[in-house]
């Protein structure tokens, strides 16, 4: 199935993020969800017990193109992305507007900056000029790993990007400005109690 974006050009995944061969999706399993699933168990449990109310925001696409053999087996051949996206959840908790993206990768010494795209960063840029709290959550898949990167650290290591240089995050770099999120039982991802402090600033 073929996606696009608004300027029609052809969406590309990253092949990083394809399911791996069975025998790895095995070992993946016994290590616990995806990010995303992770993450909308958290937010469920936020909602549910009145902490706050953070949303996966969905993602417009326009049909152009399906393959009808019959009613039961119809399959997209064909879509367009109607606009270019935004970051993946947003929302409010205690009178602030949320908003922040969750990445992973499957580096284990660094985060690749390819992974944002640059009306991204911009929406984050914006967010923030209007006294919202911005974010991105990173995961590194292969050893399982979570942090919260506040936007400004992204800024800086975008900045740097653009200025010509390295076009990743090291490791160490967000182990030394990010914030490490265990893993939990209920909430499943805590990243609420890394962001309380934000509240104040």
């Amino acid at each position: 199935m073929e996606f696009h974006y608004p300027n029609g050009r052809k969406y590309k995944s990253d092949p990083k993020s394809l399911p791996q061969k069975k025998d790895n999706m095995i070992s993946y399993g016994k290590r616990g969800m995806t990010l995303e699933e992770d993450l909308n168990d958290t937010n469920m449990y936020y909602l549910s017990n009145g902490i706050a109310v953070i949303h996966k925001k969905p993602t417009p696409i326009q049909i152009v193109q399906v393959d009808y053999q019959s009613r039961s087996t119809a399959v997209i051949k064909e879509a367009y992305f109607r606009q270019a996206s935004t970051t993946d959840y947003n929302g409010v908790y205690k009178g602030r507007y949320i908003d922040f993206e969750a990445k992973e990768t499957q580096s284990s010494t660094s985060f690749p900056l390819r992974n944002f795209h640059e009306h991204q960063i911009k929406h984050m840029e914006n967010v923030v000029r209007h006294n919202g709290i911005t974010f991105v959550i990173l995961r590194f898949v292969k050893t399982d790993e979570v942090f919260l990167l506040e936007s400004k650290d992204l800024f800086l290591f975008w900045q740097r990007m653009e200025n010509g240089g390295r076009k990743s995050i090291k490791k160490d770099e967000i182990i030394k400005c990010g914030h490490r999120i265990e893993y939990g039982l209920h909430p499943r991802i805590d990243y609420i109690k890394v962001i309380q402090p934000l509240l104040l600033e």
